[in-house]
């Protein structure tokens, strides 16, 4: 199967905002390329702006695009989107619930051979924890490009999670994404696995390797971190009784912290975390990087059978 990265779903979609949304601004910090905002200005020079490098400067400005009535999709890479511009995106954007659209591209530690001072894993939790913020992370270019839509008619600040790495849709154009739904992907009574992400996907594998050893696993994507789906978490923490979360981000502030979140008001279950264990990333290959930090199908294998074992005792 084709393998596309979740920001040329960005690119696409901001096409197709150009042509359908006169309201509709994309701002850059001179990375236009690597963030694919370079195909609105194709389309649309005349609504597109180059701030520079100036990531302070660029949530600002769409912080005034958006009090001027714009529907402002501003974008960089996700460490200086979320870590450089933090306080803007806070005081500027959230607090006073403005109409930006944050894209923020080249997160995770997929980021690749740009090493650690560029592998934001951090970002969804410092969004997160912003009030007045919506929070996205697809799990794939179909979802992306849905997302993307679906943020430019929400009103309201957005970030979004997009990706440097080619993965597979799991998805077709008939799917319908819905702010604030995760959807089960598959059904399943033994244990339950919630991802975000890529790590959607390789959740998808580990079930199908569960299930050649009698292991039934739900596989629940909850591509809205913020407001989370709580319903569906609650219910798959009752039937199945066991959870398994998986991301590409720290296992601190991110998906795996809103399930346990959500679980210890309402149900508690067995909960492990698959994530970043708190240390920092390096430079090396995507596919490398992913396994030495345990982010695979097969550590997701294993996690699932030693907590189902607990479960069982």
């Amino acid at each position: 199967m084709a393998k596309r990265a979740t920001r040329e779903a960005y690119g696409e979609a901001l096409k197709k905002l150009a042509a359908n949304n006169p309201n509709v601004v994309v701002l850059d910090a001179d990375l236009s390329g690597s963030t694919k905002t370079i195909e609105f200005k194709k389309v649309c020079p005349e609504r597109f702006f180059n701030v520079g490098i100036a990531e302070q400067n660029l949530i600002g400005t769409a912080a005034g695009m958006a009090i001027a009535g714009k529907v402002a999709f501003a974008s960089t890479f996700a460490m200086f989107a979320a870590g450089r511009a933090f306080e803007i995106i806070r005081n500027t954007v959230a607090y006073p619930s403005l109409n930006v659209k944050i894209a923020a591209t080249h997160a995770g530690l997929t980021v690749g051979e740009d090493g650690a001072s560029h592998q934001a894993i951090e970002d969804l939790s410092l969004m997160r924890s912003i009030p007045n913020m919506t929070v996205i992370n697809p799990a794939d270019c179909i979802e992306a490009e849905k997302a993307i839509l679906k943020a430019a008619e929400f009103v309201g600040p957005v970030y979004i999670r997009l990706g440097r790495a080619a993965v597979e849709d799991i998805y077709d154009e008939s799917y319908e994404f819905e702010i604030g739904k995760g959807v089960e992907l598959k059904k399943g009574n033994d244990i339950t696995i919630i991802a975000t992400g890529l790590m959607v996907q390789k959740s998808l594998k580990a079930a199908e390797q569960l299930a050649l050893d009698g292991i039934s696993a739900r596989v629940i994507n909850i591509h809205t971190l913020k407001p989370i789906d709580k319903d569906i978490i609650i219910k798959a923490a009752k039937e199945t009784g066991a959870i398994v979360t998986a991301e590409e981000h720290s296992i601190i502030g991110g998906l795996g912290s809103a399930v346990l979140e959500v679980l210890s008001d309402s149900c508690p279950v067995f909960v492990k975390r698959i994530g970043v264990m708190d240390v920092f990333g390096e430079s090396g290959k995507p596919d490398e990087l992913l396994e030495k930090y345990g982010l695979t199908e097969s550590h997701i294998l294993q996690e699932c059978k030693e907590i189902i074992a607990l479960k069982n005792k």
